[in-house]
Parts: C-alpha cells; sequence; structure tokens
C-alpha cells in the first residue's frame, strides 16, 4: 500500500467512525450502556473498544522499542485508558475519540511510502506498518458493524458506513 492508500483509508475510517458517533448521539444514555449480550456487551462498551483499539496500535507504532514489557505496559495503560466506564456518556468517548484521531492524522501524515513496508514484530512473525494499519481500519469496521445490529435492537437508526457511500458522499 501506498501513504496515499493509507490516507484515504484512514480518511475513511475517520468518516465512519463519526458517522456512528453522530447516530449513537441519540440514543438515551440508558439505551447508551444498555447490556445487549455478546462479547462487548453494549453501544458503549464497543465504542470504547473500538477507540482503544486504535489508540493502542498507534503507541505500538510509534514505540521506539517492542520488547516484552513495553507490550504488557501498554496493555494495561490501554485497559485502565479504555475502561468502559470511564466513559458514561456519548461526549466523554467522543472527547477521547478526537484525541485519539488528532495523533493519528498526525502519524499518518509522518509515514511514507517506505515507512510503510517496515516490519515489525507481531506475535511470532513480522509484518509490515502498512499491513497493521489496515487491520485496525478493518477491526473498526468490524465493531462498527457490530454497533449497527445493537442499535437495530434499540430501535435506532444505524449509520450507513460502507466505504462507497464514502466515496460518494463524505469527499465532498
Amino acid at each position: 500500500m501506498t501513504k496515499e492508500d493509507i490516507r484515504e483509508l484512514f480518511e475513511y475510517d475517520r468518516w465512519a467512525n463519526q458517522r456512528v458517533i453522530q447516530s449513537v448521539a441519540k440514543l438515551s444514555p440508558e439505551q447508551f450502556t444498555r447490556n445487549l449480550g455478546g462479547s462487548l456487551p453494549s453501544v458503549r462498551n464497543t465504542l470504547v473498544h473500538i477507540i482503544g483499539g486504535e489508540w493502542i496500535w498507534l503507541q505500538y507504532w510509534k514505540a521506539k522499542s517492542l520488547d516484552t514489557r513495553f507490550v504488557a505496559d501498554l496493555q494495561n495503560r490501554r485497559d485502565l485508558l479504555f475502561a468502559p466506564e470511564a466513559y458514561p456518556t456519548i461526549e466523554a468517548a467522543q472527547a477521547k475519540w478526537a484525541e485519539v484521531e488528532k495523533e493519528q492524522i498526525a502519524f499518518v501524515e509522518a509515514t511514507n511510502d517506505q515507512s510503510l513496508e517496515t516490519l515489525l514484530p507481531f506475535r511470532t512473525t513480522w509484518v509490515k506498518l502498512s499491513q497493521l494499519m489496515q487491520h485496525v481500519a478493518n477491526h473498526s469496521t468490524y465493531h462498527r458493524g457490530q454497533i449497527s445490529v445493537m442499535m437495530r435492537q434499540l430501535g435506532a437508526e444505524p449509520a450507513a458506513t460502507d466505504f462507497h457511500v464514502f466515496l460518494v458522499e463524505g469527499r465532498s
């Protein structure tokens, strides 16, 4: 992938996240936190999981050292920073998301075609930075889909976040 591909992918990711936030903002506080079952039981928990995922990967990519101790500490920091209870309202989640997106935009802009080819350790293998960045966008897409289902369960209208909608509406 080229820098332009990554830039477009993360532009889409931000656009889709914002659309989801706008639709979720119409929920009542009770609906936002209602346990609907599943591995991520509420809209709030799912949103916070997406934000935490985008945050932890960004920290991983920016790290100077990726030793085992750093990764364990990073996971612990994520678990503390992104405990769902710390985000009782959509506004609280949205404020944190804005912080993460600002840092993410700066990181994406600092990449180049060569840096996207950098190999980073991941579990028992090495993976290109560009592939890990694709993973983050894909992870967020997956969980935005879960939020769409939850919105329907709550009798609310989910946001359309398909890439083709972004291409038509999101780039105006």
